[in-house]
């Protein structure tokens, strides 16, 4: 039997697990550590423990940052800026012993959806994440595409008005801020609270939320008719809000009643995995970085 390590790296929390009889086990998470001494002495003691309770062929990493793949180099930024720009890919392989591959966190869970989530039945998507910002990933023919300059996916940058992107007005927590920045005295609602205001009959705060559902609606309308996915995933917490599809099909309508020679509309579904999708998602990368490696 050959199972596989995982490791999820995070800004606040390392997740580890193992893929196993085809499924995913996991393991004990860790806080992430301050220094790259003590990240590679935590990955290094979890890895060793992987190997004394199964075989396993390799480790796939899932990581913040523009990883290239070409080069094993996490470059760009992030939270941990002590991951970026060195090889660390051949660093890990030489501490682990093993074959290790490493991809970008909001790919790998595009990967998980293409693989056995909301996307298994297309060859080619894509993939938003909805939180703090707006990321994700663009799929096609069930490969990642990076881009020339790592950027593929990037898609909070696209100016969704003359002055915005679509992070600042795409986002609940960007939803939040401008109903808080607008109020007096200035209110302190989280995303959700400005939501529950909508709903309430807040005017304020249904015209926030409003601009929220149009900016990505709109978003979406210009990467269908960019890239031409088979379908359209929505990650993030706010995926899980049952009128996040509706609202947003509901302003797709709209703009397709605007620009009459429209005649594709974008199917846009809900993402199916959560907190497991990046583990999901590298055990996927590992098997197209290595695809002489069987792993059951």
């Amino acid at each position: 039997m050959k199972n596989l390590g995982l490791i999820d790296i995070g800004g606040t929390s390392i997740k580890f697990a193992m893929w196993q009889d085809n499924k995913l086990k996991k393991l004990k998470s860790i806080p992430t550590p301050s220094t790259l001494g003590e990240f590679y002495n935590e990955l290094v003691d979890k890895v060793n423990q992987m190997k004394q309770t199964a075989s396993i062929v390799g480790v796939g990493i899932s990581s913040p940052g523009a990883v290239n793949k070409k080069s094993g180099v996490i470059e760009g930024a992030s939270a941990l800026p002590y991951i970026h720009n060195f090889k660390i890919q051949q660093a890990l392989e030489e501490k682990f012993g093993l074959p290790v591959s490493i991809e970008n966190d909001a790919n790998c869970a595009a990967l998980a959806e293409l693989d056995s989530g909301a996307g298994k039945d297309v060859d080619s998507l894509i993939f938003l994440i909805i939180g703090t910002g707006v990321g994700g990933s663009v799929i096609i023919n069930h490969k990642i595409w990076h881009g020339a300059h790592l950027f593929g996916g990037e898609f909070g940058f696209m100016l969704s008005d003359n002055e915005n992107t679509l992070s600042n007005l795409g986002t609940p927590v960007n939803v939040a801020n401008r109903y808080n920045a607008a109020s007096d005295p200035i209110s302190n609602y989280s995303g959700k609270e400005v939501f529950d205001l909508a709903n309430n009959g807040d005017k304020r705060a249904q015209q926030e939320v409003q601009t929220m559902y149009y900016s990505l609606a709109k978003g979406i309308y210009n990467l269908q008719y960019s890239f031409d996915p088979e379908l359209v995933v929505l990650g993030g917490a706010v995926s899980n809000n049952p009128d996040l599809l509706p609202s947003v099909d509901k302003e797709i309508e709209k703009i397709r009643d605007i620009v009459e020679i429209a005649s594709i509309k974008p199917k846009v579904v809900a993402c199916h995995y959560t907190d497991e999708a990046n583990l999901r998602g590298a055990v996927v990368d590992f098997l197209q970085t290595y695809p002489d490696k069987e792993v059951n």
